[in-house]
């Protein structure tokens, strides 16, 4: 789960890292009125969106007056922010975040993130702050520093004390980046969180080390555990179709293919995946629906997949382990005639009770499409929808 920057910023100053006076607004009004109350000379106004590259599509604002403020909020608020991480879709500005400005010296780059290889926490940081970590990566991959924290003892002070001296501050600075730094670590491990990423950190002209901007991500699966962070959850920001699965207790990922996917087990549905690929298609969704799929959770799955107004074939691939193939057979018919799909539906089943599910779909009468084994299903599938395709140009041309 993402939250927004604000919002990042409010923990990590609970955690000890110093970032600068800000307020949140709803409205052009209430941004013009959040920078008199903040007072000063000068503004930024951000667009708090789930996404980097804000600053280059528009969504970060340098304002000198308050009438500024206004303005560059009017434009704001209302439009699709379109970045390098949100697609042309874009995603909806609903909210700005009015800032204090500081004075900077210098920029770092700071991120903690889960490094599989090792299974530790890798903090990595670059001199070169400002720059996305792929374009650091790409220019300037020297400047990387990689620190790995030992889950056992925690991150150390000397551990930090290291990584500010690797990044060239100097000696006086030193302490403040070591705060910085535990901060950031602690509201890592004590809050599930898998990323937290400071772009920039900025060393101030008066010696101080500040987070400008601040992203963190947390594991949904602990969520529970923090309901705090539960609640800092922003669906406007999500893809509609994720966050409905999300609420049902389903594993989804749109993408932009056309073959719906309804599949047990997260592996088996990236294999199908790959196997609707091989076969010429292209799949539309990730959805797994997890094992003891009931009749009611396979109609669920097939209501999340029809949302998708680019979907023209469904398959569905159920290998049953906990799962029974009897049960997923009854979903299927159940949403077919609950749904009135008019969909080609391909449906591989393997596994516990395979027979009966086999003939529950043959006893329905309806037009489900049957096979054996995975390549199969997908070349029917795929197949389907081709010829569905082909009517229909056959049909418009006759018209």
């Amino acid at each position: 789960m993402d939250i927004h920057e604000y919002q990042a910023k409010e923990i990590l100053a609970n955690f000890g890292v110093e970032v600068p006076s800000g307020a949140l607004a709803y409205s052009p009004e209430q941004a013009a009125y959040r920078a008199r109350e903040l007072g000063g000379e000068k503004w930024i106004v951000k667009a708090q969106v789930h996404a980097g590259g804000r600053g280059k599509a528009g969504g970060v604002k340098l304002c000198d007056t308050e009438n500024e403020i206004y303005e560059a909020c009017d434009d704001m608020f209302g439009r699709n922010l379109v970045t390098h991480q949100t697609g042309p879709e874009g995603k909806g500005i609903y909210r700005v975040y009015v800032e204090s400005t500081v004075q900077i010296g210098r920029e770092i780059y700071l991120g903690f993130v889960m490094d599989r290889s090792s299974q530790r926490v890798m903090i990595v940081a670059s001199s070169e702050g400002g720059m996305e970590i792929e374009e650091i990566s790409a220019e300037r991959p020297e400047s990387i520093v990689r620190s790995i924290v030992e889950p056992a003892v925690g991150l150390q002070d000397f551990q930090a004390r290291e990584i500010a001296f690797e990044l060239g501050l100097e000696a006086g600075l030193v302490p403040h980046m070591v705060r910085t730094l535990q901060g950031c670590y602690a509201a890592f491990s004590d809050l599930d969180a898998t990323m937290v990423e400071i772009n920039p950190l900025v060393v101030t002209g008066d010696q101080r080390v500040v987070a400008l901007d601040a992203k963190m991500s947390f594991d949904d699966n602990a969520l529970f555990r923090h309901p705090q962070i539960a609640e800092l959850r922003d669906k406007s920001q999500e893809d509609a179709r994720e966050s409905r699965a999300a609420d049902r207790g389903l594993s989804y990922v749109g993408l932009d293919g056309n073959i719906g996917c309804i599949v047990n087990g997260a592996g088996l549905a990236m294999a199908t995946m790959d196997t609707i690929k091989l076969a010429g298609g292209e799949p539309a969704n990730f959805l797994d629906i997890g094992g003891g799929a009931s009749p009611e959770r396979v109609a669920k799955a097939f209501r999340l997949v029809l949302s998708d107004k680019n979907v023209q074939a469904i398959l569905v691939n159920i290998f049953a382990g906990i799962n029974r193939c009897d049960w997923v057979a009854e979903g299927v018919v159940q949403a077919l005639r609950e749904l009135e799909i008019d969909l080609p539906v391909v449906v591989r089943l393997a596994g516990t009770n395979v027979e009966e599910g086999q003939k529950i779909l043959a006893k329905s009468g309806l037009p489900i499409i049957r096979a054996t084994t995975l390549m199969e299903a997908a070349e029917r599938a795929v197949g389907a929808w081709q010829n569905d395709l082909t009517q229909a140009t056959r049909m418009r041309a006759v018209k």
